[in-house]
């Protein structure tokens, strides 16, 4: 059933006052409103409010079992919403709050079982763009906040994405600036002995974790498949994830092993006529050595423009109804290892070591 979506319009919290009060409104009455965080979109709700939390579920066609996480605008929010707090955890707070890090820590009662996914954890954050820290305190309530697009596609890093996946059924989207990072913060917990544990890979880097807390582990679900009968301690461990219509590949390789693989399986397209539809998704250095149809999606090596521009690209995937793709995949290294995560989870774990 389509409902009345409303466009706020939100592009500085001081100037447009009116809209982040009308945001605010919306949410602490129950209703649901695409955001704009520093990392992507999301589709914000009472985090208290079971009622609210299960219409993201039911927006997004999110499985129950996917966790939220929880946004608050001030520090002094987070004693409420948990029931311990690790050293390693304030000392990351103090680093990188606000910012791009999601904590998963042990969660008070205050946090219904319906916003962690059945887990006696719960995913929080603190975002650092001045659009959601206003309406999370016009709100007056932490705010449950996925990414504001259907799940299992390309998570939205402007407003037009969350109008394209969510208009008619959502109470409202905020019209602001496009996002800055590109994707997910990084997510991690706390093993027994203190030391931090990335359960997914963002813009905070295990490097940096390991420069403040002097340990990090990276979990085994970042690069291989979760089992589906595991529970999934973070988003996007656990089901298909960011994907467009097409088939994805992963080719991992020199500009030069990659550029050989595609025009050999390109030229066997052409040869049976069945070229139409493929697409190379590459790097900007690639393309000149490329004779299929290319997509690039940053420069080679340069993480941050990879992240940055990767979902806008896979959604241009399918406004170009390309069926199949080989992507020229970046490095597992810094943010490189985020983009290639995603990567990852978009192409089913389909990856070719040239």
């Amino acid at each position: 059933m389509m409902m009345k979506t409303e466009l706020i319009r939100i592009y500085d919290p001081a100037e447009d006052a009116e809209g982040v009060l009308r945001a605010g409104d919306i949410l602490a009455h129950g209703g649901l409103v695409a955001i704009p965080t520093e990392t992507v979109y999301g589709l914000a709700a009472n985090a208290y409010d079971e009622a609210a939390v299960k219409a993201v579920y039911a927006a997004k066609g999110r499985p129950s079992d996917n966790p939220m996480i929880v946004h608050i605008a001030e520090l002094s929010a987070l004693p409420e919403l948990v029931t311990a707090i690790p050293e390693n955890a304030k000392i990351l707070a103090e680093a990188f709050w606000p910012g791009p890090l999601t904590m998963v820590l042990p969660r008070s009662s205050k946090i219904p079982l319906t916003t962690t996914g059945g887990l006696e954890t719960v995913a929080i954050r603190m975002p650092s763009h001045p659009v959601a820290c206003a309406v999370i305190r016009a709100a007056g309530v932490p705010l449950a906040a996925p990414s504001a697009n259907r799940s299992g596609s390309p998570s939205p890093t402007t407003f037009r994405h969350c109008v394209d996946d969510l208009w008619g059924l959502v109470d409202a989207i905020v019209e602001s600036d496009d996002c800055t990072v590109g994707v997910e913060s990084t997510v991690l917990c706390f093993l027994p002995d203190g030391t931090p544990q990335v359960l997914r890979p963002g813009a905070v880097t295990p490097e940096e974790i390991q420069r403040r807390c002097g340990c990090v582990s990276v979990a085994e679900a970042v690069l291989h498949m979760l089992p589906q009968d595991a529970a999934a301690p973070s988003p996007g461990m656990k089901y298909k994830h960011y994907a467009p219509a097409a088939t994805l590949t992963l080719l991992c390789g020199s500009r030069e092993d990659y550029a050989a693989r595609v025009n050999e399986y390109y030229e066997a397209l052409q040869r049976a006529g069945e070229e139409d539809g493929f697409y190379a998704m590459c790097f900007d250095e690639d393309v000149s050595l490329l004779e299929a149809p290319t997509i690039s999606y940053g420069v080679a090596y340069d993480y941050p423009s990879q992240a940055q521009n990767l979902f806008d690209v896979l959604r241009q995937l399918d406004k170009l109804q390309a069926t199949e793709v080989y992507v020229h995949a970046p490095e597992p290294e810094e943010m490189g290892l985020a983009v290639y995560n995603r990567l990852l989870r978009a192409a089913a774990f389909r990856v070719v070591h040239l």
